[in-house]
């Protein structure tokens, strides 16, 4: 095994320096050998190329080295269908695991033949998208894809690879297991693993499982791979608007290798020939755009030799500062700033919140449940809040049945809403986009923080974080000044401590009924707001929430009307745009929407309840 500190260094000092140049199509390669059955191993075998390594190495060992003669960098691996369960329709699942050495093995030679001290050569596993999209065929569980993608990334890993290419990828839940596998690896040999996410954007401008590059970008910035990009699919014509996209976007290098154009409808044949294939890669070049390029099916030596020399000399793009951009997704994004204020979070989708919901649940009416959550999407939530948290019913069961429904129904971020961690991990494997998480506090100490950032760290979700602590007198904070300074203590433990960033944490300063009766809680409307306005002051990168129709509960009508039209006054009085608070009419909404707004930059509208004075 390479060591990966080593390599990677060397290879991100390059990818500073200048454009790094990778292989063409192996596949391509392959069929103009025109093998016979023989050559994969017999007629059992006939197609399954990644059996060639043991059959006939010396040609996957010459296809190698012809790439890197004409001026790759890097090259891949020939192990696109290698994991077990796509190795199962040959009978040789069993044997992947010296499969997949073996080809790391080959490239590897064939990458140190050609090193030297002032062009050193990589080898990328590579890892292709398997025969299962989780999300549009089914057939196999997240976890199962997960090990699936660990028995493929190891064997690589130990057989000299240097990073691993998730290539060809059209669902970003296969994405995310993979990403996982590699995580675990990484852990368990000790080096963080490298690796390039690498997508196919089909014609009408999204993955095949509905995200486009932006909600891509949104769910999985935060595992910081070394470049993301684009393969396949299309010529670099179609590519264009998405590289532009993802060279704004990401602070992480940027990859584009596109097939030979489109392939031709009767004969399957890609007519883009190595000089007009580098003519149009060199206007993403020349705009800046790209750190590593090369080529996918249909593309040969010949292409890889004009790309090396189309882009000799050329300067590499130069990454962004990172930003601490609020963004959520789910098949679409949203992003919470000054433009798109409030974000309304639709709570209707919850056991606690709606007798309705909780009804369809306890009858396993899926469908009917599901469609709950895109009516308030159409009523105008941005956001879904999903709670099935109850004690009537097992948590863990109901989510992937209602789960499954409703990620083919809406488009929208999901918000999960839970307390139970185990949950929490599982509803993540069925969200494409980035979540958020509802939700933490200190109520317990730091139990909730520990138990459940490292899982919004893996899957990438933003959090909920409550102001309240281990006070025993008033463990939910009152006055502006405790809000804040519970706030504060939170921000300081999840940044510097759990290693959160600030755009990932939304603070619900909560709010008390100012028609309780209590004379203690006198004033608690205004502490709120106040509260809100404190924090965004101390803490300008995070977001907050609230609940605002709990402020009014218990007054007449009109005085509730009142006081909703309070946000508006608020927003254009505030000393700053970051510190206002945002109205939500109710009558602006269907039923099915409580009046909740957004404080600050963010917040949610929840369900609607039986006419009463009661909690929601």
């Amino acid at each position: 095994m390479r060591n990966l500190n080593e390599s990677t260094r060397a290879l991100r000092e390059l990818l500073a320096q200048r454009i790094l140049v990778l292989d063409g199509a192996m596949g391509t390669m392959l069929q103009q050998r025109n093998l016979t059955a023989a050559d994969f191993g017999g007629a059992s075998l006939e197609g399954c190329n990644e059996n060639l390594v043991r059959t006939r190495p010396d040609v996957v060992l010459d296809i190698h080295r012809k790439y890197f003669e004409a001026g790759s960098d890097i090259v891949e691996t020939n192990s696109f269908n290698g994991t077990k369960s796509d190795l199962i329709d040959y009978g040789i699942a069993d044997q992947s695991y010296e499969l997949l050495f073996k080809a790391a093995q080959l490239a590897r030679q064939a990458a140190d033949e050609y090193s030297t001290p002032g062009k050193p050569r990589f080898v990328a596993g590579s890892m292709g998208p398997t025969r299962k999209t989780i999300t549009v065929t089914g057939g196999i569980s997240f976890d199962h894809l997960k090990q699936d993608y660990y028995d493929l990334a190891k064997p690589l890993i130990e057989g000299g690879a240097d990073l691993l290419m998730i290539e060809t990828s059209q669902d970003t839940r296969n994405i995310k297991a993979a990403i996982l596998a590699i995580h675990r690896l990484s852990r368990e040999i000790g080096s963080d693993v490298p690796f390039v996410i690498s997508v196919t954007i089909e014609q009408n401008g999204t993955m095949l499982a509905g995200q486009t590059v932006e909600a891509l970008w949104a769910s999985l910035r935060h595992a910081r791979p070394l470049a993301f990009g684009m393969n396949c699919a299309t010529g670099p014509e179609f590519m264009t608007d998405h590289i532009r996209t993802l060279s704004q976007l990401s602070s992480e290098y940027v990859s584009c290798y596109p097939n030979a154009g489109l392939p031709d409808a009767e004969d399957g044949r890609y007519h883009e020939t190595p000089t007009t294939l580098a003519a149009q890669l060199e206007r993403f070049v020349g705009n800046g755009w790209l750190n590593i390029v090369g080529g996918c099916c249909g593309t040969t030596e010949q292409h890889i030799r004009a790309i090396a020399q189309m882009v000799e000399n050329k300067k590499p793009r130069q990454r962004p500062a990172e930003s601490h951009r609020a963004v959520y997704s789910g098949i679409e994004t949203i992003e919470a700033e000054d433009s798109t204020r409030p974000l309304l979070v639709g709570e209707r989708t919850n056991v606690i919140g709606s007798r309705l919901f909780k009804n369809l649940v306890a009858e396993e009416k899926w469908e009917e449940a599901s469609e709950i959550a895109r009516r308030q999407v159409r009523g105008g939530a941005h956001i879904v809040d999903v709670c099935l948290q109850s004690t009537e019913r097992d948590e863990k069961k109901d989510i992937p049945p209602f789960y499954e429904k409703l990620i083919r129904k809406v488009k929208a971020p999901v918000m999960i809403d839970t307390t139970d961690a185990t949950a929490i991990e599982l509803a993540l494997t069925y969200c494409q986009g980035k979540a958020i998480l509802n939700s933490i506090n200190l109520e317990d100490g730091e139990e909730k923080f520990e138990r459940v950032v490292p899982i919004a760290h893996e899957f990438g979700a933003a959090v909920v974080v409550g102001c309240i602590d281990e006070d025993k007198l008033q463990a939910q904070a009152f006055t502006r000044g405790r809000k804040l300074a519970i706030a504060q203590r939170s921000y300081k433990l999840l940044t510097e401590k759990y290693g959160l960033g600030p755009e990932d944490i939304i603070f619900d300063p909560l709010v008390f009924p100012c028609a309780t009766g209590d004379e203690n809680y006198i004033g608690g409307a205004v502490e709120t707001v106040e509260g809100i306005r404190l924090i965004k002051q101390a803490l300008p990168d995070v977001r907050t929430i609230l609940g605002i129709s709990n402020v009014s509960f218990g007054l007449p009508a009109g005085a509730r009307e009142v006081w909703s039209d309070l946000p508006r006054f608020l927003r254009t009085n505030a000393n700053s745009r970051k510190t206002s608070c945002f109205r939500i009419r109710r009558r602006m909404f269907r039923p099915m929407f409580q009046m909740r707004f957004c404080c600050g930059t963010f917040r949610r509208i929840g369900a609607s309840r039986p006419k009463s004075n009661a909690r929601p």
